[in-house]
């Protein structure tokens, strides 16, 4: 008998608070973990999910993609609708749909999105502690903007990653990195072709330091050009990063 696996894309939303991050791991609960579990246990096989790569620990997603196969027959929108009501609260697929089967979550992605989200205040906000990093006034945004300006490009951003890394090359390609105030509220957002090791939030903790005069206003070009880590602010907290998007070729 012939098997015939299919291959499926899924879009997934997690809030990261409570998990190691998005991949496996022997002690510790990950997204991928109760995912490929929920899958596993609706569509009677073992499932393993390949992502668009791995958010760190307390970081959350509103467009992780994934692959799977399968030889199940199930339409996708039931899959769907079944697995989320046995994951937990806090992990839900928001889409899913058939793939070319040489289609891959990692290898296929052109660029990813990814936030974060601060607010700019003397006093700690409850509501906000979990999903925004506080900066205490004043700050600059204008001069953060000159700062992020210097990062869209290609560059050597070895300066913006955090020891222990396993990339192959520290060249990545921005696209476009904005900062977008509403009220109390700084929202920084990056697109690239690929990010390093903790780079966004590095990204974030320099640009904030510029904005408050701690680092001078040149410390982002001084970064790519000399590739130090130390000419740069403090990595921010991982709760304020969302992976907004992922992007793949228009064919898929």
């Amino acid at each position: 008998m012939v098997v015939v696996l299919v291959r499926y894309a899924v879009t997934v939303e997690y809030d990261g608070t409570n998990y190691s991050g998005w991949q496996r791991q022997l002690n510790a609960l990950s997204v991928q973990q109760v995912l490929e579990d929920a899958l596993s246990d609706f569509l009677k096989e073992k499932i393993v999910l390949h992502a668009s790569g791995r958010t760190d620990r307390g970081v959350h997603a509103a467009g992780q993609v994934a692959h799977f196969d399968t030889d199940s027959a199930i339409p996708p929108h039931k899959i769907r609708f079944a697995v989320n009501s046995l994951l937990p609260e806090d992990v839900r697929i928001v889409d899913m749909k058939r793939v070319a089967d040489d289609f891959h979550a990692q290898y296929d992605v052109i660029k990813k999105t990814y936030s974060y989200k601060m607010y700019v205040g003397n006093t700690l906000s409850p509501l906000r502690r979990l999903y925004y990093t506080r900066v205490l006034p004043p700050v600059d945004v204008e001069a953060m903007r000159r700062a992020a300006a210097e990062l869209v490009g290609t560059h050597d951003f070895r300066a913006f990653c955090s020891t222990g890394s396993s990339a192959k090359t520290t060249v990545r390609t921005l696209y476009d990195v904005d900062l977008h105030v509403n009220g109390d509220e700084i929202i920084l957002t990056v697109t690239g072709n690929g990010f390093l090791y903790n780079m966004v939030r590095i990204i974030a903790g320099t640009l904030v330091f510029v904005g408050k005069g701690k680092i001078p206003a040149d410390s982002v070009k001084r970064m790519l050009l000399t590739g130090e880590r130390k000419l740069g602010g403090k990595t921010f907290p991982a709760c304020a990063l969302t992976l907004e998007k992922v992007s793949y070729p228009d064919k898929e």
